[in-house]
């Protein structure tokens, strides 16, 4: 857990946003950010996917390897590469080269380090600056050696073909260590567990070789075992079968097959190896029966009891043509020492070189010989280790101000001169451009966090069709109105690399937008629900008007028509006629009343009114839509992607004036404003503006005695 520190260091911090922020303008402001309190810092996590930085850099501060990068990585990183720099300001000044003037070699890594840049220096031609490029090619070409420092032996490390020979069948036996130029080789680890096993093997053989109990037959006693093997269940079923026919003869019956079990057979083919009988038993139960070997047998096991006589029966017990119980036992009793002695076997991944093989490695030279060569290769390791962390400095000169910059502040983002490192790209839709965008995984999981943060959010699928490439994106939208938003439109997405996607709104989460939007809304509601009405009661009255007519069309066809319904009594038309009439009068006394109190106003005071009543209809929504326009968070928007905010990031309505912007003429352009297909608008309602106006002017003048 972070402690409070007091820092000697003189911080400055900015106020942008709606938040205080730190400046980093310096490599001092970097290295103390350790005594930086965290509680002002503006994220304490971030994920390295969906970041348009760097995966290598960001996988070398993730020293835990959770996909996150944490504070405390970011300081160890800092800290590290300003040790190894006389000037820590280059950590500010960027860029992917290294004069080898800048590395300090006041201690032993630094040292080792320098002297690393100056073989890739040398390597290089003599430079004294290297690149990012030339360190990563230096290391490919180191890692591609044979001896790389990552302690593995590929089969081209061996200098002569019977080591080379060991190597590949070490990686055949007990598998491969990855090299570091990818190939697959050997390393300690391995190249142990392969001799234990050719000893424990040679060790397993030689216990046999000292029993000949175990191999009654030699090298056949394999043989005669798996066919002892491959035949025992249905062997012991056959006997104990027997031995319940001698229990009572009257089980004879049952225990071999009745006549309607053979009746199946009558309805198709059999194999030439009757494989359809596998499950009838292997000859004939009779009381204390013998199992024939040749003759009348199960013909699904002729093969098996042929192997059984020639492999087991035969050299074991002699030639004969059947087979009792006792023999039977006697069979396997032979066989027991054998049969155990496999189930002991150790050693089985070398067994597929044979035991001379292995005898021949386990007292040949290749064991020292293996040995050297993994130990010379090891030997290279704090040169490897050298030449990566020099790869390793320049990445985090070229990139630690830049996460630092979008991770302890948020300068990038606020600032505008380049984009944050989570913005994807820019949408295009509508007539505007929408510069906060997001990748997302999973529209659904991320907006339950997302319509946390009060803004309007446009889910989207990006897809595009040349490399067949897809991403699903959310966009927030800070100018213009809704209007024309809705989900199945189309846009255009540009990545931070240019290339472009076809973009098609999928999910919208809706909240104002502006100021503007807020203020036309009622009208805009009005006139929805004017329309609607219109719509509906235009819909009602020209199906009753179809209804009516399929009526007399039915009539003229048909019979007569029925007569008509007798009149409504005179007293409910004469209820309504009154009803009517109250209402009119009272709507006409508040009129009167309205214009006897807009009568003594003074003239030039009816336009305020107007105003007012204007306010008063679209007050409340321009309060409501600026209290909500004032909460807008960014904060929800990133922590649902991983991020863990740690301040309140605003989306004020100046910042999102900047985060989207709208369809303007460039300045210089021209305009004609001849439109050959615009509609023709009535010209009285300019006549009654300028007339008004004019109107205006000469009351307010003539309520001050200006004009008589």
């Amino acid at each position: 857990m972070a402690t409070p520190v007091v820092s000697s260091h003189r911080w400055r911090f900015i106020r942008v946003g709606g938040f205080d922020q730190v400046k980093l303008e310096t490599g001092a402001d970097l290295m103390n950010l350790d005594q930086l309190d965290q509680k002002l810092w503006v994220a304490l996590a971030c994920p390295i996917a969906g970041l348009q930085f760097d995966p290598i850099t960001a996988a070398l501060i993730d020293t835990d390897h959770d996909g996150r990068i944490r504070p405390p990585e970011l300081i160890a990183a800092v800290k590290w590469a300003g040790f190894l720099l006389k000037n820590p300001d280059d950590l500010i000044k960027g860029g992917d080269s290294l004069p080898l003037a800048a590395i300090s070699d006041a201690t032993s890594d630094g040292s080792d380090l320098l002297e690393a840049a100056r073989h890739i220096a040398h390597s290089a031609g003599g430079k004294s600056v290297i690149s990012l490029a030339e360190t990563i090619e230096a290391g490919q070409t180191f890692a591609g050696a044979a001896f790389n420092g990552d302690g593995v032996i590929v089969p081209e490390s061996a200098t002569d073909d019977p080591t080379k020979a060991a190597v590949v069948e070490i990686i055949s036996c007990v598998g491969s260590a990855n090299d570091i130029s990818g190939k697959p080789g050997v390393d300690q680890a391995r190249a142990d567990l392969f001799l234990a096993e050719c000893a424990a093997f040679d060790g397993w053989i030689q216990t046999a070789d000292a029993d000949a109990a175990i191999r009654p037959l030699g090298e056949a006693t394999a043989a005669a075992a798996t066919a002892v093997q491959s035949v025992r269940a249905k062997a012991d079923d056959f006997f104990a079968r027997c031995r319940l026919a001698a229990f009572d003869p009257r089980a004879a019956a049952f225990l071999n097959r009745k006549e309607e079990d053979y009746a199946v057979f009558a309805g198709h083919d059999l194999g030439i190896d009757a494989s359809d009988a596998a499950g009838f038993p292997l000859a004939l139960v009779i009381a204390r029966g013998s199992l024939p070997l040749q003759g009348h047998v199960n013909p699904a096991h002729a093969a098996a009891r042929a192997a059984l006589r020639a492999d087991a029966v035969k050299p074991l017990l002699g030639d004969r043509t059947e087979l009792t119980e006792a023999d039977w036992q006697s069979l396997q009793s032979r066989l027991g020492p054998f049969n155990a002695w496999q189930a002991a076997k150790v050693g089985a991944s070398v067994e597929k070189l044979g035991v001379a093989r292995v005898r021949e490695l386990l007292t040949g030279p290749a064991r020292d010989t293996i040995n050297a060569l993994i130990a010379r290769d090891k030997s290279l390791e704090h040169q490897a280790a050298a030449i990566a962390s020099v790869e390793k400095l320049i990445r985090f000169i070229r990139d630690l101000r830049l996460l630092c910059e979008n991770f302890v502040n948020f300068k990038n983002l606020y600032n505008g001169d380049s984009p944050a490192l989570f913005q994807a790209g820019v949408l295009y839709l509508d007539q505007r451009s929408c510069r906060l965008c997001l990748a997302v995984e999973d529209a659904a999981r991320h907006s339950v966090m997302a319509g946390l943060a009060g803004a309007y959010l446009a889910y989207a699928d990006c897809t595009r069709q040349s490399g067949g490439e897809k991403m699903s994106i959310v966009a927030v939208v800070s100018q213009g109105d809704d209007e024309n938003l809705m989900v199945g439109r189309n846009g255009i997405f540009y990545d931070r690399q240019g290339r472009d996607y076809d973009a098609t709104i999928t999910k919208i989460l809706p909240n104002p937008i502006s100021l503007r939007q807020a203020f036309w809304l009622p009208y805009k509601k009005a006139v929805r629900f004017i329309e609607e009405q219109v719509t509906k009661r235009a819909s009602t009255a020209s199906a009753t008007t179809d209804t009516q007519l399929s009526t007399v069309a039915a009539t003229a066809a048909g019979p007569p028509a029925p007569a008509p319904p007798p009149p409504r009594k005179m007293g409910v038309d004469l209820s309504i006629v009154a009803l009517i009439s109250v209402a009119c009068g009272s709507l006409a006394g508040v009129l009167v009343n309205g214009l006897g109190v807009l009568s003594t106003l003074a003239a030039w005071k009816l336009p305020l009114i107007v105003l007012g009543v204007l306010a008063l209809i679209s007050g409340p929504s321009l309060l409501l839509a600026y209290i909500k326009l004032r909460k807008r968070n960014l904060g929800p928007i990133l922590d649902a992607n991983g991020w863990a905010i740690n301040t309140r990031a605003k989306i004020n309505v100046p910042f999102g004036a900047r985060l989207t912007g709208i369809a303007k003429l460039p300045p210089g352009a021209t305009l004609d404003l001849h439109d050959r297909y615009a509609q023709k608008a009535p010209s009285w309602p300019k006549l009654l503006l300028v007339f008004f106006l004019i109107w205006w002017l000469y009351a307010i003048l003539k309520s001050h005695g200006i004009l008589y």
